[in-house]
């Protein structure tokens, strides 16, 4: 089915291939042809060409009836990674963070009505949600989200919040519009956001943003922490001032990161 809005220049083939790569990012890691088509709302044929299409490039490997990705498909993600170099220009204040706190840490950035991680360093600790680069929230009840959601226009909100999450994740916390302003208000005036228990049982964290040379919001970075472990007045009395210093000169070396010289492919 073609997509609303779509413009001459949309490939929906392509559009096609991806709904089917990330139908496999639904906590499923092996699918049949009919769990694909229903998953996608594709036809049973298109969804097997799309699938020897994707085998053929290695992206995919089927066996007795049933499909998975391949390693390889990191490679899609990780091209964001390398191209940006978020990982080496952050992971240092995080491995810092993390030492101050013993909690484990992450940056992200909106993605739709979700949020990404792009840089974490992990703790052992107590968990009750599996989390590592790439994956994806709903935004609105961590607090990173809060933080990046905070900082949208209005416009930019109201699109993001008519869109559907495309994580798969069920948050605990279904605020209506009243209460997600009033949230967002508050994140603005005091510059960071709190979250407990929002997104799942147990959870809760404190996140603040990340600002380029322009002062403008470009990522978040949050100290996570388990709830039997860590108290709310620790969350803020203790870690918070840490995790403010850190986001203030993560800040500082995104601005110089930015304002690196860049080549530009067949410049002469």
């Amino acid at each position: 089915m073609m997509r609303e809005k779509a413009g001459p220049d949309f490939i929906e083939s392509l559009a096609r291939g991806l709904d089917v790569v990330r139908a496999f990012g639904r906590g499923y890691r092996t699918m049949s042809l009919s769990d694909l088509a229903a998953a996608t709302g594709l036809a049973r044929p298109t969804v097997r060409r799309i699938l020897l299409t994707l085998t053929d490039l290695g992206y995919v490997r089927g066996t007795a009836g049933v499909f998975e990705l391949t390693p390889r498909v990191l490679e899609l993600g990780m091209s964001y990674i390398s191209s940006s170099d978020l990982w080496t220009v952050t992971r240092p204040r995080l491995e810092e963070l993390v030492g101050l706190t013993n909690e484990s840490c992450s940056i992200a950035q909106l993605d739709g009505p979700d949020i990404v991680y792009v840089s974490r360093v992990a703790v052992p600790k107590l968990v009750t949600l599996s989390v590592s680069v790439g994956t994806h929230f709903p935004a609105l009840p961590t607090s990173l989200g809060k933080v990046l959601l905070a900082a949208l226009s209005p416009e930019e909100l109201d699109a993001v919040l008519a869109a559907p999450s495309r994580s798969g994740v069920v948050p605990s916390w279904r605020p209506d519009r009243a209460e997600i302003d009033a949230v967002l208000r508050e994140v603005r005036a005091k510059g960071w956001a709190l979250t407990d228990q929002q997104l799942a049982p147990a959870i809760r964290s404190v996140a603040a943003p990340v600002r380029n040379g322009e002062g403008r919001v470009v990522a978040a970075v949050n100290v996570n922490a388990h709830a039997a472990e860590t108290s709310l007045e620790t969350l803020t009395e203790d870690f918070l001032p840490k995790l403010l210093r850190i986001a203030g000169e993560l800040s500082s070396d995104w601005a110089l990161w930015e304002s690196r010289p860049v080549a530009v492919v067949g410049a002469k």
